[in-house]
């Protein structure tokens, strides 16, 4: 069996497989395309050095930041280290909140071409000028079955498709239609929900927390790398690097980065909630003790049988 604790930022997923894995034999896959780089700690929630060691954890500290990263690299390293904690008689916890690279590992991915950073630039740059709607329907013309499913203003997804066109010379639809094959094995998916206020506040004192432990000096001290493009847009980093840049004051910077981390909530959200194999459990105010418990009265697992010292 494999178990993926989903959910939005900031509403306790790693503290509900931590609390978990302490029950359970198990080992903790982290699900987060930011945290997969070195030195992006205090803005990824990355866990600290003495839990690591406590419970195995995978899945953190792949490559360095001026490495492009994607889902299905993610997917190449990781569907090895499940089997491997299978074999250990173990349970693989993947727990985190990167959409596309939970579906990348449980059901597979399209094997299309990688970024070709030069087109890529070169179709933003047209975007930023002409607009959305103009590289739709560019791609309307190339690939329709693809456009027929992108919002005509979704610039990333319109680029992402082009650039399969013009880098492969096949649609991306075509593309889509030889994605590799899921995962095997039982899968069950737990998300954890909670009431939007509540979330709201966990966010912003989350946020409170990781800027008074020094996300600022990490952030000035990426800031002199040559980053990659998505190690750079990490959210939060972007708008530290932007104030280290003069952009913005610090009021204003604190108060983007709470909003966007809050969109993104959101949008985390909606991702999940349209998978309809997600079991949810709220978690309003309760401790990551409970949110395993009722994990595993949904797994029906028995406990006892399966416990172990940590």
């Amino acid at each position: 069996m494999i178990l993926a604790i989903v959910g939005p930022t900031g509403i306790g997923k790693t503290e509900a497989a931590v609390a978990l894995a302490r029950r359970v034999p198990s080992e903790i896959i982290v699900v987060d395309s930011m945290q997969v780089y070195r030195g992006m700690n205090r803005g990824t929630g990355k866990p600290d050095a003495s839990l690591r060691r406590e419970i195995p954890h995978h899945g953190l500290d792949l490559v360095d930041p001026e490495q492009e990263f994607d889902a299905a690299k993610f997917r190449n390293l990781i569907v090895p280290v499940i089997e491997e904690i299978q074999s250990r008689g173990h349970l693989p916890i993947l727990v985190g909140g990167s959409g596309l690279y939970f579906r990348a590992v449980l059901d597979g991915l399209c094997q299309a071409p990688g970024k070709d950073p030069f087109v890529r630039e070169k179709l933003l740059q047209e975007g930023q000028e002409k607009g959305a709607a103009a590289l739709h329907a560019q791609l309307q013309e190339a690939d329709p079955e693809a456009a027929g499913r992108i919002h005509p203003n979704d610039l990333r997804r319109i680029v992402r498709a082009l650039e399969v066109f013009l880098v492969s010379g096949r649609r991306l639809s075509r593309w889509q239609g030889e994605t590799t094959q899921p995962l095997e094995g039982e899968k069950r998916l737990i998300g954890l929900t909670c009431d939007r206020q509540i979330l709201y506040r966990r966010i912003e004192e989350r946020i409170d927390g990781w800027l008074e432990a020094g996300w600022l000096e990490e952030a000035s001290r990426l800031s002199r790398r040559n980053l990659s493009r998505t190690a750079g847009e990490a959210l939060g980093y972007r708008e530290l690097f932007a104030f280290l840049e003069g952009e913005f004051d610090w009021e204003t910077t604190v108060s983007l980065i709470k909003r966007n981390t809050r969109r993104y909530a959101k949008r985390q959200l909606a991702w999940f909630r349209a998978d309809s194999r997600v079991e949810w459990i709220p978690v309003d105010g309760r401790a990551p003790e409970a949110a395993a418990s009722q994990i595993l009265e949904r797994m029906k697992w028995n406990t006892p049988s399966l416990s172990t010292s940590a």
